[in-house]
């Protein structure tokens, strides 16, 4: 499970480039995460200072140097701009599990990079990491997200009543998972 690798190893897809982030990346980190539409289904309020994805790329570098969190950065091949970030989370070595997570800026919604990049992090996930199931909680108002999830073949599997209180407001989430065996290789170009 890329116990030598200093960083995560780049994944390339026709459009995209996942790759590690660094500080040159704070600022694109920063602009995703402190648009509200951007995190209006996240599971944290809107960042409002440039040192809050500061200690975001730290959290970023010392999980995945724990190897408990594999996050990249969803850049454009045509000009290796960060314009959203993909997430395996809480890796479970015992249980062959991850949770799933991505976050793409409002200007490229509508575009199909979310299911491109979240359908090659899917293929990594199952394929180099050898995991048997990968979850994702997602706010039920969250068409766009969830149409991503659906088209991979996830499956919902039920409701998270309440799961989340962000800036005030009760939020409900719902399970989608993926099985190994349930998964279409290629699912992220149909």
């Amino acid at each position: 499970m890329l116990t030598d690798a200093t960083t995560l190893p780049t994944l390339e897809t026709p459009r995209l480039r996942l790759r590690w982030m660094t500080e040159a990346d704070v600022p694109a980190l920063f602009e995703l995460f402190s648009d509200r539409e951007v995190t209006r289904y996240w599971s944290w309020s809107a960042y409002t200072e440039v040192a809050q994805a500061e200690k975001l790329l730290r959290n970023i570098h010392e999980y995945f140097a724990e190897r408990s969190l594999f996050q990249w950065g969803i850049a454009r091949r045509e000009d290796d701009k960060v314009v959203g970030t993909c997430t395996l989370s809480e890796l479970s070595r015992p249980h062959r599990r991850a949770g799933l997570g991505y976050a793409l800026n409002r200007a490229c919604w509508g575009q199909g990079y979310g299911r491109e990049a979240v359908g090659r992090v899917v293929e990594f996930g199952f394929t180099v990491l050898e995991l048997h199931r990968l979850e994702a909680d997602v706010d039920p108002r969250n068409v766009s997200s969830i149409k991503v999830l659906e088209g991979l073949g996830f499956q919902h599997e039920g409701l998270q009543r309440e799961r989340y209180i962000i800036d005030g407001e009760v939020q409900d989430g719902v399970l989608y998972g993926l099985l190994r065996r349930e998964w279409r290789p290629g699912a992220s170009t149909r």
